[in-house]
């Protein structure tokens, strides 16, 4: 990990001195409960909430003086600059002998405990291979949804299941983080990557109350041990911005995922050997056409001059690995967000004229293999689908179900990856839910205008009259005359009209006078529609993430491991024991 002053923690989840307030919880960190590796690299704080001559605080792990068991050099911040009060840090430490340890903090404010479980792993790695595909926001009716769409079903019976479907071990997950049960991807994803939970808006760092973004204490990424402890390729790959919060958990340290133009400089540090997605705003200097950069850094060059091949397009990814791969490979194939699988290949709005060759996932993930594939060691890869998520904040349940259609092809192919190459890890699921359901069916063949009454419920539902004549698992039409009904249960204001939307992404609210969300009127007069009350504070212009548990598959070493329910942390556990990073 890059060696940075950190401070401390605003979220009080572990007993607090007497004196603590509820905008200043003195704090210790890794948190209370915290459960991770031996020899994963982290940084220790102890943040007090006022200022308190050091002599006459004393920190102890398991009766002993804790620097006895953290070795590093001790930076002590009194009076810190966003916050009143004190810190104790140990930069970059790390714990060599799994057990139980209880961290004391004692001063004149009181006592602070925290409690740790340090878990280890085989000596002798079963996985050469470990690959991770998440798809941002999946829950259990985008599946139900792209099994009908993708599938079919035939008396009650679905002809086919997906492939992430067809995986012999499952589980539940919890997302939940340290400051809410209710989280976002970046630190979701990034208790995958490090084995800590986080806290909203943080990737790789325990969040604390300094106001700067990269002061925080860290935690070390599993890009970063294979890096220092393995020879092994790392890929990064997304449909979203390559900064965007499910990527970036990979390599990031910050506790603002809006830092999108520091992560660039992060995943430099890193150098994954396989950077593929959308996001190259970011990447290019300043006053260059659609840079989001505020320097003249040009971190596309960079990579270049370290021996990266670079693509735009589907055309120079497929042909970069035609023949012989590159060792090394950046494709950046949108300033922004990718566009939708549905939006490319059947509905061509003005968006996708911006960018008209825009690889596939199964052609990202198929490059990515073929390029990390070459190194002996093995490698690791993150694959996210990040537009089921894009799509589920506005509400547009037909793009994001075309995309967990098309982020299943990806399972699909790794799935076949795994039936050639077995001491490779899968693991497949999201990063959180959406309350996404399916209800029924919509007919626009029954009679009347009004669209409400066109739903069918229970024996009134009967089935969908989607088609697949081509036989490539998708619709060939997302619009047919009688579709599904889905509905979301976490959403503001909007007009439910019960149809998709060819022309443009669904958006359920606009910002009124009064700085409130409110229904957008775009979709006022169309016939049969009717207005939907939200749920949501006023303040929310989308549907939000849920906590409903996820579901997790795998297969290969270690996947039975995968069972029962799941904190998010556990699925670094599982990849780091094949891996048998803990030595």
């Amino acid at each position: 990990m890059n060696k940075h002053i950190l401070s401390a923690a605003a979220a009080a989840v572990l007993l607090s001195f007497s004196a603590a307030s509820a905008v200043q919880a003195a704090q210790i960190y890794p948190v209370d409960q915290a459960r991770f590796m031996t020899n994963a690299r982290f940084d220790f704080k102890v943040e007090l909430d006022t200022v308190v001559d050091r002599k006459n605080i004393q920190v102890q792990i398991n009766g002993q003086d804790y620097k006895k068991v953290l070795k590093g050099d001790e930076i002590y911040v009194a009076e810190e600059i966003d916050a009143k009060g004190s810190a104790i840090i140990l930069r970059d430490v790390e714990i060599k002998k799994p057990g139980k340890y209880t961290v004391t903090v004692k001063s004149p404010e009181g006592e602070l405990r925290a409690n740790w479980d340090i878990y280890t792993t085989p000596k002798k790695a079963v996985a050469k291979n470990v690959i991770i595909l998440l798809a941002d926001g999946l829950s259990v009716g985008h599946r139900t949804a792209a099994r009908i769409l993708s599938k079919g079903v035939t008396n009650g019976m679905y002809n086919a299941p997906l492939a992430m479907d067809n995986m012999p071990h499952m589980a539940l997950l919890g997302t939940s983080s340290v400051d809410t049960i209710a989280a976002d991807s970046a630190n979701t994803a990034s208790a995958y990557m490090t084995g800590h939970k986080s806290s909203v808006n943080a990737l790789g760092v325990y969040a604390d109350r300094t106001k700067a973004s990269q002061d925080d204490p860290r935690q070390e990424t599993i890009a970063e041990i294979l890096r220092r402890k393995t020879g092994k390729a790392i890929g990064v790959v997304s449909d979203a911005e390559i900064e965007d919060a499910t990527p970036a958990s990979v390599v990031s340290h910050t506790r603002r995922r809006a830092d999108k133009a520091d992560i660039v400089g992060m995943f430099w540090d890193v150098r994954p050997d396989v950077i593929l997605g959308g996001g190259s705003a970011y990447f290019l200097p300043q006053g260059v056409p659609g840079s989001k950069r505020k320097d003249q850094t040009n971190y596309i060059e960079m990579f270049k001059q370290d021996g990266y091949q670079f693509v735009t397009d589907r055309t120079e990814l497929n042909d970069a690995v035609k023949g012989k791969a590159p060792q090394k490979l950046l494709g950046l194939f949108h300033t922004g967000n990718m566009d939708g699988w549905i939006d490319r290949h059947q509905w061509k709005g003005n968006t996708v004229k911006k960018f008209p060759n825009q690889p596939d996932l199964t052609d990202s993930f198929n490059a990515a293999v073929k390029v990390l594939e070459q190194n002996k060691n093995g490698f690791f890869l993150m694959l996210e689908a990040g537009l089921v998520d894009k799509f589920s904040h506005p509400l547009d349940w037909t793009r994001s179900v075309g995309d967990t259609i098309a982020f299943d092809k990806v399972v699909e192919l790794a799935q076949k990856y795994v039936d050639k190459h077995p001491d490779t890890l899968l693991i497949v699921t999201g990063d959180h839910t959406h309350s996404i359901s399916v209800a029924g069916t919509v007919d626009d063949n029954k009679p009347g205008k009004d669209m409400r009454e066109k739903v069918g419920v229970y024996a009134e539902a009967g089935y969908p009259n989607y088609e697949d004549k081509d036989k490539d698992g998708f619709p060939d039409n997302f619009a047919p005359s009688k579709r599904l009904a889905v509905f979301f249960g976490a959403h503001p204001d909007y007009y439910e009209t019960y149809r998709p939307y060819p022309d443009k992404t669904f958006n359920p609210a606009v910002k009124n006078e009064k700085g409130e969300y409110v229904a957008d009127d775009t979709y006022k007069n169309v016939e049969g529609g009717h207005f939907v009350e939200g749920n949501l504070p006023r303040n929310e212009s989308q549907g939000v993430h849920t906590v409903d548990d996820l579901v997790v598959t795998a297969r290969g070493p270690r996947s039975e491991e995968i069972k029962g329910f799941m904190n998010s942390t556990e699925i670094f556990r599982v990849m780091a024991e094949a891996m048998a990073l803990g030595h």
